[in-house]
């Protein structure tokens, strides 16, 4: 990996001194290292305590520089040296505040977002909110044995993973006919669905800098399923959330009308490297993808609101392809570094018999904006504001509505709110 910029802290080191159990227990209800609360607090009692050392080392340096014009010829000499000894001191205190400094930031860039109502635990650790949509379609009651959504794909001559793998290797594909047009019927009514939400649309570089990249906290457990381009010194984007988190780098934002509201429409690149052996047929787990992503931009108070929000504009979508699907509260353990809360949905996959992530949303309160400088004005005052991000839409979404709207002769039913976007087409037929 390469060497970063210096990045903003991604918590709020004062809270984290003045409530430091807050911060244990947030680590301990994700599996993750509770000690580092303590390093951190040491860290930054040494960063504090050397700054302090050096400042007045350096007051002492400028009263005793000013002292040299006025001092006696008889006692110049000994003013002097007093000024050459104290510039090496200064010079020696301010090596020491900046190592100080930099161990402070490197134990504070360890550290996960603190969670806000997560349960407690791992990946299974999840809780079920409610069912959602239809019921599953009970296949054996229809003498139906459903076919996965890559045999259906290849037999209506929409998805060709061989062809895929000849040209780029496994995990690669080709969207054809009615398929290529499903993909963007999906992403087509999510850029509408935002829009009546007041999103604005975006299409968004997938090509970033390390700055960026960190600075969303992508680059920690999970950093080698990133792709990156060395002779560039870029990352690739697995989600549009990393270029709209990056957009407004650096600023201070006017939220006094209400939330920023963005929809980036993205292709998406991820390695995958945990997950060999998983999903590796058809396209649930691949390297290119393309999603239609939601990114807000709100007042801390306001972002659990926020996240209300963007599940419904979630579940809007579902509701308009018909999958029947559940909600669930995602589990501590199974957060991304940035996230402090998470809601999924997942959709029925009825040959696996198992719930699929078609969605996720995650509020990230303060924690990508404070390492990306991204602030508000108030009564005065610069404060850090608060991100969240959620899918509306992706290719895999395509997987679940082959399997359940497939029928016995190989065909698939085109979901009804999603025909307007696709000619009035209602059937895609098997090929002849």
């Amino acid at each position: 990996m390469p060497a970063l910029a210096t990045l903003g802290p991604m918590i709020d080191l004062r809270d984290l001194r003045e409530n430091p159990e807050r911060y244990r227990e947030s680590q301990r209800a994700r599996g993750a290292d509770v000690d580092l609360v303590d390093r951190i607090i040491e860290a930054d009692e040494s960063r504090r305590s050397r700054l302090g050392v050096f400042e007045a080392l350096r007051a002492e340096q400028k009263n005793v520089s000013r002292a040299v014009g006025k001092a006696a010829p008889e006692e110049r000499a000994a003013v002097l040296e007093r000024a050459k000894a104290l510039a090496e001191q200064v010079k020696q205190a301010e090596a020491a505040s900046g190592e100080a400094a930099a161990r402070l930031d490197e134990l504070a860039h360890q550290i996960d977002n603190l969670i806000e109502g997560a349960p407690v635990g791992g990946e299974e650790d999840y809780v079920v909110l409610r069912h959602e949509g239809p019921a599953p379609r009970d296949f054996d009651a229809e003498g139906l044995a459903p076919a996965d959504h890559l045999a259906l794909g290849e037999g209506l001559d929409i998805i060709d993973t061989k062809r895929g793998a000849k040209v780029s290797g496994s995990r690669f594909y080709y969207l054809k006919g009615a398929g290529m047009r499903l993909e963007l019927a999906l992403m087509t009514a999510a850029l509408d669905a935002s829009a009546r939400y007041g999103f604005v649309p975006m299409t968004t570089p997938t090509l970033v800098s390390p700055q960026v990249m960190a600075g969303t906290g992508f680059l920690g457990q999970h950093s080698d399923e990133i792709y990156y381009l060395p002779a560039d010194d870029l990352y690739l984007t697995g989600t549009s959330e990393v270029a709209l988190a990056g957009y407004h780098t650096d600023e201070i934002l006017d939220l006094s009308g209400g939330p920023l509201r963005y929809l980036g429409w993205s292709t998406c690149y991820r390695r995958e490297a945990g997950a060999a052996g998983k999903d590796t047929r058809g396209i649930i787990r691949v390297h290119q993808f393309n999603k239609a992503e939601m990114f807000a931009y709100v007042r801390p108070e306001d972002a659990a609101a926020e996240h209300e929000r963007l599940l419904a504009l979630e579940e809007e979508m579902l509701g308009l392809v018909g999958l029947p699907y559940r909600v669930i509260d995602t589990a501590a353990g199974d957060l991304g570094s940035s996230a402090a809360r998470k809601f999924d949905c997942e959709a029925w996959l009825p040959t696996q018999n198992r719930w699929m992530e078609v969605t996720s949303t995650s509020n990230c309160t303060t924690y990508q904006a404070r390492r990306l400088a991204i602030r508000e004005k108030r009564d005065g005052r610069t404060s850090p504001v608060a991100t969240l991000n959620g899918t509306l839409a992706t290719t895999r979404w395509i997987v679940a509505i082959l399997e359940n709207n497939q029928q016995a002769d190989g065909s698939v039913v085109v979901p009804e709110g999603l025909r307007p976007y696709m000619g009035g087409l209602e059937v895609i037929e098997p090929r002849a």
